[in-house]
């Protein structure tokens, strides 16, 4: 889907001249490495990109660096990239715990925990000492993107690049724009999707975009659906499966997301629109309490511990 510069907001007034910006983007930042960050940062740095990571501790790191690794081999098991072709993906990425290592960076991507406070606190220190040509990007799921631009003195150029994991496989991306974002710099940022590879899809900046908004009312209904016993989890998920054509059953992609993390996700969309449908259910409230995360646990919907999973006991 093509965005359509005419319907770009014009920047909000900062009381400096909007910044011109070069054309070119060279150097891409990425701000965590975890799933997201590790997954943008393999799929910059397979484009072209000189890629700098950056994370707050070196184990973290490591693990990002490794899962970069694995997830390349994988594709080279399959036929789709050669070892030499890997290699240079691994070139092209650099790693650190340095946040000064991308004050050059002409795109920075943030993917940290869904924090708001935790996010503005690093863009204000992006925007102190990076450049004018500097473009900020936030791969939040449920924020939104104009409560961490106002924060900084570039809401021109600020946007939301809204990835989905795992970021190498799937072929979308959400060019998020705010009511202060530039055209040229969401022509720019959409130029950067498409040369990744990607399908850009335009969103405006309301909390949870496109595909959360319509997502997680959805994987809430399935909550509700085993709560109230209509049916057990596989037969939930074999229905949505087999009757409306999707991948995998709602349980088994709250497993795969976290359900820690569509809880967060919820919360904080229940919190924008004040709808009964993102208020997440009491189960995934006591699931995540008693620690359920879904794939990452061990045990969410599903029992990890032996293969192939099998349905948890819930207590319901």
């Amino acid at each position: 889907m093509r965005h359509d510069r005419a319907e770009a907001a014009p920047a909000r007034s900062t009381g400096a001249p909007l910044v011109t910006l070069d054309s070119r983007l060279s150097t891409i930042g990425v701000l965590g490495s975890g799933q997201m960050g590790s997954g943008i940062a393999q799929v910059a740095a397979a484009a072209g990109y000189p890629t700098i990571v950056r994370e707050v501790a070196s184990a973290a790191l490591d693990r990002g660096r490794a899962g970069i690794v694995k997830s390349l081999d994988k594709f080279i098991e399959k036929g789709k990239l050669t070892p030499a072709e890997r290699d240079a993906t691994l070139a092209r990425i650099s790693f650190t715990t340095e946040l000064a290592a991308l004050y050059g960076a002409d795109l920075i991507i943030e993917a940290v925990t869904e924090d708001l406070a935790i996010k503005n606190e690093l863009w204000h220190e992006l925007d102190r000492h990076c450049p004018a040509r500097t473009i900020f990007a936030s791969n939040t799921s449920s924020l939104t993107i104009g409560s961490m631009a106002n924060t900084t003195s570039r809401p021109d150029r600020f946007v939301g690049l809204h990835f989905f994991n795992p970021v190498p496989l799937m072929p979308v991306v959400e060019v998020v724009r705010t009511i202060t974002s530039s055209a040229e710099t969401l022509d720019r940022v959409t130029a950067f999707g498409r040369s990744l590879g990607k399908e850009v899809v335009a969103a405006r900046d309301s909390s949870g975009f496109i595909v959360n908004r319509l997502l997680v009312p959805f994987l809430l209904d399935a909550v509700r659906a085993r709560e109230q016993h209509v049916a057990d989890t596989t037969d939930i998920d074999t229905g949505m499966r087999l009757g409306c054509g999707h991948p995998m059953g709602p349980l088994a992609l709250l497993d795969f997301i976290g359900l820690d993390t569509v809880l967060n996700v919820a919360e904080i969309m229940f919190t924008e629109y004040r709808e009964p449908r993102y208020a997440p259910p009491p189960l995934l409230r006591r699931m995540v309490l008693a620690g359920f995360h879904g794939r990452k646990s061990g045990r969410g919907f599903y029992d990890y511990a032996v293969d192939p999973p099998v349905p948890a006991d819930l207590g319901v």
